[in-house]
């Protein structure tokens, strides 16, 4: 059987286990062992990789950024910032018919700048604001759709965790990646919010309007978002000046979060255990999926499937428009059943060296770069894409008398604003790359 055959297989066996629900990151660590052994026909490679793979992997000081970010998120979760950036945007917005939801996206963009988690700020802020929606007789399915919808600007808005993976993976400056996806991330926003204002002109009696709110109160309430303007400052000014680095800039920002919060008297004890409990729990699942990828690279990198992947491509005569449009359709597919860490580490692999073999008029750095802005933009579709978006579920979770069929029909105009806003970052790169090109 060649390399490439048995890759074949081994991707559909995992795909079977994954199904069957075996967790994934078990399913890439067993298929990448298995496979591993029957290429080389020893059980002694194995165990090797498994002894120095595993060290090797998790004493990366890259990593480290990872568990510092996330408990950023926690501290952020826990120290009132979600309800202030809700409240000034509902001060500023909520008079106009479907304001109040426009609030909630644009507060979802402003926690996204601290979290760095799309299921942490579609949890955070869907306690927030679904309570208001309510009160104000929003529609069940538009009250969850740009709920659900505005917890995935937490992976877009820098900074991100997944961005951050897919710079280790890649080799790329997690610098450069983070302002390349800052604009696409504020177009997320904005083609949100515009969503909204189309829906409640087709559909009326699904929003309400809140009544006006002095300009005092919203000045008020504006400046109390300070601390999240000032932490996002701190954390994204301080790596773009050259004050920190990555990792130094994610332990300052969780050391400031955590202040803040118990400044404020909303970090106990019991909530900062909590707090770190819960961020180390979410790095060993990452960790651990990381491995499985990581096995799964090695086999792969043993049949020369990457290799021989992008060889076929070019030998196909597809241009490399095409080819791409196929990779994110793929994305799309695989969005509907499987989360998106766990999209990215198991097809970077092979997209990857496909993508970097193909001519788009752009450097290859500014190719790779391009591409995770891309390839991040198509794995947040798979966040509120049935069955198995998570935010879906989540919010679900929050508002569990509202059927998940309303939430689906809700989420659906913002996949359609994601499709638009893809289509156009792929035709016009200079979009996500301006900036980058502009800073350095």
């Amino acid at each position: 059987m060649s390399g490439l055959a048995l890759s074949g297989l081994a991707f559909a066996v995992m795909l079977g286990l994954i199904f069957l629900r075996m967790p994934i990151g078990a399913a890439m660590l067993l298929t990448g062992l298995t496979g591993t052994w029957i290429v080389t026909g020893s059980l002694t490679p194995v165990l090797a990789q498994m002894k120095s793979l595993t060290y090797d992997t998790f004493s990366s000081y890259s990593l480290s950024i990872v568990p510092l970010f996330l408990l950023m998120g926690q501290f952020a979760a826990k120290s009132g910032m979600s309800e202030s950036l809700f409240r000034a945007t509902a001060d500023w917005l909520g008079h106009r018919r479907g304001g109040v939801a426009m609030a909630a996206v644009g507060a979802c963009a402003g926690f996204g700048a601290v979290c760095g988690s799309s299921l942490a700020t579609a949890a955070t802020m869907g306690q927030v604001a679904l309570p208001e929606m309510r009160r104000l007789r929003y529609s069940p399915a538009l009250s969850t759709g740009v709920l659900a919808a505005g917890g995935t600007l937490g992976i877009l808005i820098p900074p991100s965790v997944i961005l951050v993976i897919y710079a280790i993976l890649t080799e790329q400056n997690i610098i450069k990646m983070f302002a390349a996806a800052l604009v696409p991330g504020l177009l997320a926003a904005a083609g949100y919010m515009i969503t909204v204002a189309v829906y409640v002109r087709l559909w009326p009696d699904a929003a309400s309007t809140a009544r006006r709110v002095p300009y005092t109160q919203r000045l008020r309430t504006l400046v109390g978002v300070w601390p999240v303007v000032a932490i996002f400052a701190l954390v994204i000014g301080g790596i773009y000046l050259g004050w920190f680095t990555p990792t130094e800039a994610a332990a300052i920002g969780a050391a400031a979060t955590g202040i803040y919060a118990l400044a404020v008297g909303r970090l106990s004890r019991r909530d900062f255990v909590d707090c770190v409990l819960a961020a180390a729990s979410a790095t060993a699942m990452i960790f651990f999926i990381v491995l499985g990828a990581q096995t799964l690279n090695t086999f792969l990198a043993l049949t020369q499937t990457p290799q021989a992947a992008a060889d076929w491509v070019i030998q196909s005569g597809l241009s490399p428009w095409m080819v791409l449009t196929l990779i994110l359709a793929c994305y799309l597919a695989f969005g509907c059943v499987m989360d998106s860490l766990s999209m990215i580490l198991l097809t970077i692999p092979i997209f990857f060296p496909i993508v970097m073999a193909l001519d788009f008029g752009l450097s290859p750095e500014e190719t790779a770069i391009w591409f995770g802005v891309l390839a991040l933009m198509v794995v947040e579709i798979g966040l509120i894409t049935p069955p198995v978006g998570l935010n879906l579920f989540i919010i679900h979770s929050l508002a569990g008398d509202i059927p998940m069929g309303q939430t689906y029909r809700g989420v659906a105009p913002f996949i359609v604003s994601d499709v638009i806003r893809i289509v156009i970052l792929v035709a016009f790169p200079f979009i996500t790359l301006g900036l980058m090109r502009a800073m350095f």
